[in-house]
């Protein structure tokens, strides 16, 4: 091998690591003079800078001295946010919903259909097509949930920053399904789904034997259960009747568990309970007619009257939340046009989801210390019509294409059509 191939096959390393988010080195960078909407108390600074460092924030604040060699962002007072939270999808865990080959969230088992310890995140593929398309609406973190099998409890996910890395962040969450979409897999009745957990419960913290032949759950299952009830992860459970609400908080406060509504339809009939307990829910904001007989009282002030009582608000999607989680900004915006305030629904995409999911040391705000996660906008993040002009992962430099807007540009120069441009 000459000297001048090896320089040459170095070269293309490097270009390879530096081209995938997930390698190479992180970015210093100073943004400058940005209106800056930290998701913290601090609220929005305006006319702000952010210095990143190693990947990390180091300072905030207005005229900051740009180091010597650092890339220098000249914002001209556009928003600055923290990476926006994708909801609860499966993104990296499906490809084609409709394919079953690519689509590893849920798991089936004729016998002993629970299994809490399932764990989703282990089929998580950083190099998904879907990653991409989420980023570029400045998406940067989402929470993989395991999909409902052949049981209600369908296992363990996770939050994943779309940065390329293959591992998620923080402590696992369980995923479970009550009410109506989840009866078909609880005997049919909804009333099942309690003796039934009830039941997990007791064999979690081994007032039932182990070797019981009408045991629900595996040596494993055991083992997984008995962490949450010892408070290690939150209960996201997927529930939106008032009545199975109201039920889910009497069990959680019991048995001395943290959990968190996904979907809540009717939830905001349960506000001050539900900001008494302390319980986030991710909410559809653009619920606002029954699906079913368990979304009655849907409407679209549900995330404001939540919000009025002191519940933290985020946001998901229950209907190919994966390949949709760019309406996430949608939802956030329909809950501002119907009264949620608009630092609130910021923080719904940013904060609080962090929080719920015990990652907020690191991420969902901008703050001296954090990882630097940030989106610089054109304009207002939560009006569709805006769109995300840069970004960084860990102070890393995102590419702002996917395969979506390959595909675009290629057949426009087919077609001898002018570049796009945003």
């Amino acid at each position: 091998m000459t000297a001048s191939f090896r320089a040459l096959r170095r070269l293309a390393l490097l270009a390879v690591a530096t081209a995938l988010p997930g390698l190479g080195w992180a970015q210093d960078v100073l943004v400058r003079n940005a209106s800056v909407h930290t998701a913290t108390a601090r609220g929005t600074l305006d006319a702000s800078d952010v210095l990143v460092q190693g990947g990390i924030i180091r300072a905030i604040g207005p005229g900051l001295a740009a180091p010597a060699g650092i890339e220098t962002v000249e914002a001209g007072g556009r928003p600055l946010t923290p990476a926006l939270f994708g909801g609860i999808t499966d993104i990296g865990v499906e490809e084609v919903s409709g394919e079953a080959a690519t689509v590893d969230s849920a798991v089936k088992l004729e016998e002993q259909p629970q299994r809490p310890e399932f764990d989703v995140t282990l089929a998580y593929n950083p190099d998904s097509v879907l990653v991409p398309v989420a980023r570029v609406e400045g998406i940067g973190f989402t929470a993989l949930g395991a999909a409902n099998g052949g049981g209600f409890v369908a296992g363990q996910g996770g939050i994943v920053r779309l940065d390329g890395g293959a591992d998620p962040i923080g402590p696992r969450a369980l995923f479970v399904r009550l009410g109506a979409s989840g009866s078909e897999l609880s005997g049919s009745s909804r009333a099942a789904q309690w003796m039934l957990l009830d039941q997990m419960v007791a064999e979690a913290r081994g007032r039932i034997a182990a070797d019981s032949p009408h045991a629900l759950l595996t040596p494993a299952g055991r083992g997984t259960l008995a962490r949450y009830l010892a408070g290690n992860g939150r209960v996201v459970v997927r529930v939106d009747r008032a009545a199975d609400i109201r039920q889910l908080l009497r069990w959680a406060e019991r048995e001395r568990i943290r959990i968190a509504i996904a979907g809540g339809a009717e939830a905001w009939r349960l506000a001050p309970q539900l900001a008494a307990a302390g319980v986030p829910v991710f909410v559809d904001a653009l619920s606002n007619l029954p699906a079913g007989f368990d979304q009655i009282g849907a409407t679209l002030e549900n995330a404001a009257r939540l919000h009025a009582a002191g519940v933290p608000v985020s946001f998901s999607q229950d209907d190919d939340a994966s390949h949709n989680a760019r309406k996430l900004r949608q939802l956030a915006g329909n809950a501002v046009a119907h009264g949620l305030p608009w630092d609130a629904a910021l923080a719904g995409l940013t904060r609080v989801p962090a929080q719920a999911f015990g990652v907020a040391d690191r991420i969902g705000s901008i703050a001296v210390g954090q990882q630097a996660d940030l989106v610089l906008w054109e304009g207002d993040p939560l009006d569709v019509g805006h769109y995300a002009e840069r970004m960084w992962l860990g102070g890393r430099a995102v590419p702002m294409r996917s395969r979506q807007t390959e595909l675009r540009d290629r057949y426009l120069r087919q077609e001898g059509l002018p570049a796009y441009r945003r």
